[in-house]
């Protein structure tokens, strides 16, 4: 179903409940036997805002390699290694047990298993839930996706969008824009909303013109991000690039684009004003492209920009109790990408110097991936989940304030 306009609380609470009983392809636990969030009263804590962060295509060795990098071998651990739960989830997809962006997060957003290429959407027309960000959206909370590739890839589009194939980026946008209304989109993708070359799905159009006219401030460069943000808006789209950012070891002093910690921070700034709280889905889309091209340089410098917008939320967070006690936050990958691998030499390897590490592949792999978790409703993350399973504790995050 598409939630076209903004929806009553009987109409979400029906979804709510339907949601709840969908059943997924060989899901894991029972979305019904998830353990309640707790305060230190024992009584139920309201979940007024959910951020969910994802360091595409990263694997456990990325970030073993990350933090010897960072800190030495012996250092300290990495920003979202200090959240209090772990655990791990199984990303097959409905048809291959390698998964790709697409129905891995789709997996995350709509809480069912899809095809790989599937953006929330079933090719053979059978019905799939409301996405995450939609029931937010419904429940009246700020919404936002932050991105380094392109805004629309597969990834941020789960949450925004339902269309039959990821390579629908025009209809993404204008699905984002028209449909849905995501308050705040930073990343890359001038020319997925601004094409007058359809896509696969026969969509073109100026959909930045399109954002203007419905109250979008639109801004194409760090200093137009951090005015609008400065001015009060509300409601902003940042198109940074044509395509995908410039990846971290890449970048030269004096760039106009952003980095993610700094679309990060952005992001919460414009959100923290909404009285319901928000949605917030921020990527390090890039991690995901160093593994394909089994870079170090590349793969260590976006996992560590990764890890410091990580740094920007938990600060957000520990800024007040009141943050703290009512926002859940999940970092995970959604698949690992590589068969990345750490072999010798056999010392230990100061903070700074080379390692010998290597890829199996340039494609993704169907090993688990870690989920790393704090606050109200994490708890029942800290163990083997399917991805499915995400989709069922968010879906309770905001079940529980009408509760």
């Amino acid at each position: 179903m598409k939630l076209n306009k903004l929806i009553g609380i009987g109409t979400l609470l029906a979804l709510l409940a339907a949601v709840l009983f969908v059943p997924s392809i060989n899901a894991g636990m029972n979305k019904n036997e998830l353990p309640e969030s707790e305060n230190h009263e024992g009584n139920r804590q309201e979940i007024k805002n959910i951020i969910f962060m994802v360091p595409d295509g990263m694997g456990l060795a990325d970030v073993t390699a990350a933090r010897i990098y960072k800190n030495g071998t012996g250092g300290a651990p990495l920003n979202f290694e200090t959240l209090e739960n772990i655990g791990y989830q199984r990303t097959y997809s409905a048809n291959s047990i390698i998964t790709d962006s697409a129905a891995a997060g789709s997996a995350w957003a709509c809480g069912e298993k899809f095809n790989n290429g599937e953006i929330c959407y079933h090719l053979d027309g059978k019905p799939y839930n409301p996405s995450i960000l939609e029931l937010a959206k419904a429940e009246g909370k700020a919404t936002g996706l932050v991105a380094t590739s392109t805004i629309t890839h597969a990834t941020p589009a789960v949450f925004g969008s339902h269309v039959k194939s990821r390579s629908c980026e025009n209809e993404i946008a204008r699905q984002y824009v028209e449909v849905t209304g995501v308050d705040v989109m930073l990343g890359g993708g001038i020319e997925k909303f601004n094409s007058t070359k359809p896509d696969k799905c026969g969509t073109s159009g100026d959909f930045v013109a399109e954002a203007a006219q419905k109250g979008y401030s639109v801004v194409y460069t760090k200093a137009g991000m951090d005015s609008a943000v400065a001015d009060g808006t509300v409601k902003l789209l940042g198109l940074f690039n044509n395509s995908g950012m410039t990846p971290e070891y890449l970048r030269m002093t004096g760039t106009k684009e952003p980095r993610l910690p700094e679309m990060t921070s952005a992001a919460l700034d414009i959100m923290e004003k909404d009285r319901y709280g928000f949605f917030l889905m921020v990527e390090g889309s890039q991690v995901d492209w160093a593994n394909h091209d089994n870079n170090l340089k590349y793969q260590i410098g976006e996992t560590l920009a990764f890890d410091e917008a990580v740094k920007v939320v938990l600060d957000w967070i520990n800024a007040s109790p009141e943050r703290k006690e009512h926002t859940l936050l999940i970092v995970v990958p959604d698949h690992e990408t590589g068969g990345f691998a750490i072999n010798g030499p056999d010392r230990l390897l100061k903070a700074g110097e080379s390692m010998d590490a290597g890829w199996t592949s340039k494609e993704h792999t169907g090993e688990d991936t870690v989920i790393w978790s704090q606050g109200p409703g994490s708890r029942a993350l800290g163990r083997s989940v399917d991805n499915t399973d995400l989709y069922g504790v968010m879906v309770k995050a905001i079940e529980q304030q009408h509760t």
